[in-house]
C-alpha cells in the first residue's frame, strides 16, 4: 500500500522530532554480578558504589538535558516526581523475568530491582539539584535502602568494600570457594535486604508460579514508591537548604532552630 501524494504540491516531509528516551533500565553489569558472587556479604555495598559510578552521571545529564528541553523553570518536585513515575513503572515489570526458576532466578529479579532503585534515588538526587556522581549518594543510598541505620555505617561499610575492590585489582580476588548455593542464598539475601523488605515475599512468588506475577509486581512496586517517598523527602530538604554534596548524615545531624521570643 502506497501513501497518497501530498495535496497543493507540499511536501510531506515532517519536522524531525527527537525520540523519547527509553524507559528500559539495563540490569547490573556482568563485572559487578561478579563480585557481588565473590563478596555477598557486602553486595548492597558493592552495588551502591558502582551505582554511583556508572548511573550518576547519566542522572546529572538526564536532569541537565530536561532543565534545557523544557521552557522555563522546571520545578525540581516536578522533575522528582517525573523520574519516580519512571523507576517505578519499570520496577513494576521487570526486565529481569527471563524464565529462571528458583532462587537464581529470584537473586535475578532482586539484583535488577536494587539496580533500577538506585538508578530513581540518583535521578530523584539530580532532579533536587545534589551531585548524582558524588560518593555520599552511596551513604546516602544504603540508608535509605535500610540496609544500615546510620550513615557513619554505611560509610565504614562502604570503606570496606570499596578496599576490597582495589586488593582484587592488584592482587586477584582470594575469595573463598564457597558452595554455590550458599554464595547464592547469601547473595539473594543481602539483595533482598536492599530491595525492601517486601521484596523478600517473591521468594514464595518464586516457587508458586500461580502468583508469581501478582506478587512480584506488588511488592516490586510497593517497595520501590516507598523508598521513592524517602527519598523525596531527604533531598527536599536539602535542596531547600542548598546543599549540594551532603545527604544522610548530615539529613540526621541537622538540628531545629528554636524562635526567639517576640
Amino acid at each position: 500500500m502506497t501513501d497518497a501524494a501530498p495535496a497543493d504540491g507540499q511536501s510531506d516531509v515532517r519536522p524531525p522530532q527527537k525520540p523519547e528516551p527509553s524507559p528500559a533500565v539495563a540490569g547490573p553489569p556482568a563485572g559487578l554480578w561478579d563480585r557481588m558472587r565473590e563478596d555477598p556479604q557486602y553486595a548492597p555495598e558493592h552495588l551502591a558504589l558502582a551505582a554511583v559510578r556508572q548511573l550518576g552521571p547519566e542522572a546529572v545529564q538526564w536532569a541537565r538535558r530536561v532543565r534545557a528541553e523544557q521552557p522555563g523553570t522546571v520545578p525540581v518536585e516536578a522533575l522528582a516526581e517525573q523520574a519516580v513515575r519512571r523507576f517505578v513503572n519499570h520496577a513494576r515489570f521487570p526486565e529481569a523475568a527471563s524464565g529462571a526458576t528458583g532462587l537464581p532466578g529470584l537473586v535475578i529479579d532482586l539484583g535488577l530491582l536494587a539496580w533500577t532503585q538506585a538508578r530513581m534515588v540518583l535521578h530523584v538526587a539530580a532532579a533536587y539539584g545534589l551531585d548524582a556522581t558524588h560518593h555520599d549518594r552511596a551513604v546516602d543510598l544504603l540508608v535509605l535502602q535500610k540496609v544500615h541505620k546510620t550513615a557513619q555505617g554505611a560509610r565504614l561499610a562502604l570503606g570496606v568494600a570499596d578496599g576490597r575492590e582495589r586488593a582484587d585489582a592488584l592482587f586477584g580476588s582470594s575469595a573463598g570457594q564457597a558452595p554455590l548455593g550458599q554464595v547464592t542464598l547469601r547473595l539473594g539475601a543481602r539483595l533482598a535486604q536492599m530491595a525492601g523488605a517486601r521484596a523478600t515475599k517473591r521468594v514464595v512468588a518464586k516457587v508458586l508460579p500461580g502468583v508469581a506475577i501478582i506478587l512480584g509486581t506488588w511488592a516490586n512496586s510497593s517497595a520501590t514508591k516507598e523508598l521513592a517517598t524517602r527519598s523525596q523527602a531527604l533531598y527536599r530538604q536539602h535542596s531547600a537548604v542548598g546543599c549540594r554534596c551532603g545527604g544522610a548524615e548530615k539529613h540526621r545531624l541537622k538540628r531545629r532552630v528554636p524562635r526567639l521570643p517576640r
